[in-house]
């Protein structure tokens, strides 16, 4: 029996599954897709937010606040891309300055550091390409920009390298209680674990009802997303948004840490929890409202639309509770969650330890990772490299300058990539301007050898997106 099973690997169970590889416990994680990260957690807007939106004294602000600082920590920690870019919030009225106010006080009371008003004079010096018609902006300091996918990668590597074991395409689809916890039915069979987090994401309801009368509802919202060119990277230095509305926070126009321009999101009510199609109408709103921030912004730079769905539910406020004793419900997180995610695992560990599991602080805990970036480095330790292994001198996303040795430590990480969009979400090959047109069918080849299977067996991305049918010649 487990001590505690996870359900969903998105950001949240990621950063629990972290939180309890710290101590003497067995941990199970079960994530229903071929790879972590693989709902909201891979499609939104790769910002860690610094915490002025959410109403003070709710659990959003409170976790917002103190997982934000956690980020940044993480990060480091972890060699995770990020950087502490600040974030603009841009008013165009008097009654938009009026709520930019409004959320100054907020930030205020719960604590965000260094958040100011500055005028329309100070805000075109910061961002000279921000629109003329702005008037004033809200200035939060340590607003970040991140690689969510490498994020959660690495808070799921390190917990599986102190011991955590990760269940991939592991559907849970049934929840019963034996003594002294729960029997989860699930793809393959039974996982038994004296206590349980509920990490669902979009399918939180759902696993909820397994296990309890139901108490909240999700409903799924979609945002839709640009990605431009590296020509577009520089366009801002600062993540730059709308004042938000009852929909949101608004279409924001930010650097990536990929050196690209993302804008975006619309927001709507998705059809179905897996509905993350891009739609004409969708797009174009999003181009004309960033062009609303930032005018000069070039929508023939577009190399990429995506989207995904947030998990909104019927309350104001993060579903984090205990829905039955040692189940617990993580769910409702929707945006800041990618930024409040370490908090709020670090709350799910202190409702289990007030359960009554006990948490014996593990000897050796490996807390730190790194990794090989190619591109970043100078001449000479390229050459080094290289003299020392020449598959890093092989290079296969040129779009990236991605090499063959990257692609190689992937998979022969604690997690390895199953799929071309895998290998892209840790190493970056297929993330350039063709966006994988002409390393794709490396990648494809280079999964094939390392798994021993035909090649029509590789996956584009999900389970069953295969990318080759049959031989043709």
């Amino acid at each position: 029996m487990y001590d505690v099973a996870i359900i969903g690997c998105g950001i949240v169970g990621a950063a629990a599954a972290y939180e309890l590889s710290r101590y003497d416990l067995r941990v199970a994680v079960l994530e229903r897709e071929n790879d972590v990260a693989m709902g909201a957690t891979k499609a939104n807007s790769a910002v860690i937010h610094a915490g002025y939106d959410p109403p003070p004294g709710t659990l959003t602000a409170m976790l917002n606040v103190e997982g934000s600082r956690l980020a940044g920590e993480l990060c480091e920690r972890l060699d995770v891309p990020h950087r502490q870019c600040g974030s603009l919030v841009l008013a165009f009225s008097g009654e938009e300055k009026r709520t930019l106010e409004l959320l100054l006080q907020r930030g205020i009371k719960n604590g965000v550091p260094g958040v100011a008003m500055i005028s329309k004079e100070e805000l075109h010096e910061m961002e000279p390409g921000v629109s003329s018609s702005a008037v004033s902006a809200l200035y939060a300091p340590t607003a970040m920009i991140i690689d969510p996918w490498e994020y959660t990668l690495a808070l799921a590597e390190t917990a599986v390298r102190n011991g955590a074991e990760l269940m991939l395409e592991c559907e849970v689809t049934g929840i019963g209680e034996i003594d002294g916890g729960y029997r989860l039915q699930a793809t393959g069979g039974f996982v038994e674990a004296r206590t349980v987090l509920n990490a669902a994401g979009i399918y939180a309801d759902e696993v909820h009802k397994m296990a309890a009368e139901p108490s909240f509802e999700i409903r799924p919202g979609k945002g839709e997303y640009c990605l431009l060119d590296k020509s577009e990277g520089a366009r801002v230095r600062h993540v730059i948004f709308q004042c938000p509305t009852k929909a949101g926070k608004g279409v924001l126009v930010a650097p990536t840490m990929h050196g690209n321009l993302s804008i975006g999101p619309d927001s709507v009510a998705a059809e179905s929890p897996d509905d993350v199609a891009t739609t004409a109408k969708g797009l174009d709103y999003v181009m004309e409202a960033a062009r609303k921030s930032v005018p000069g912004i070039d929508t023939g730079a577009v190399i990429r639309n995506f989207a995904g769905n947030r998990a909104r539910s019927d309350r104001p406020d993060f579903v984090i509770e205990e829905a039955k004793p040692g189940f617990i419900d993580l769910a409702g997180i929707k945006s800041p969650g990618l930024s409040a995610a370490p908090a709020i695992a670090k709350m799910a560990v202190g409702m289990l330890r007030d359960g009554g599991l006990e948490l014996i602080e593990k000897e050796g805990f490996i807390g730190s990772r790194t990794r090989v970036r190619f591109k970043a480095l100078t001449h000479g330790e390229r050459a080094l490299l290289i003299e020392r292994d020449p598959a890093y001198g092989r290079v296969v996303c040129r779009c990236e300058t991605i090499t063959e040795g990257e692609i190689r430590d992937a998979l022969d990480a604690p997690i390895p990539p199953r799929s071309i969009d895998a290998v892209k979400r840790r190493c970056g090959a297929g993330m350039g301007r063709c966006q994988g047109g002409f390393c794709g069918p490396r990648v494809l080849e280079l999964l094939a050898n390392h798994y021993g299977c035909d090649p029509t067996e590789i996956n584009q991305d999900s389970a069953g997106t295969y990318v080759l049918v049959s031989e043709t010649k």
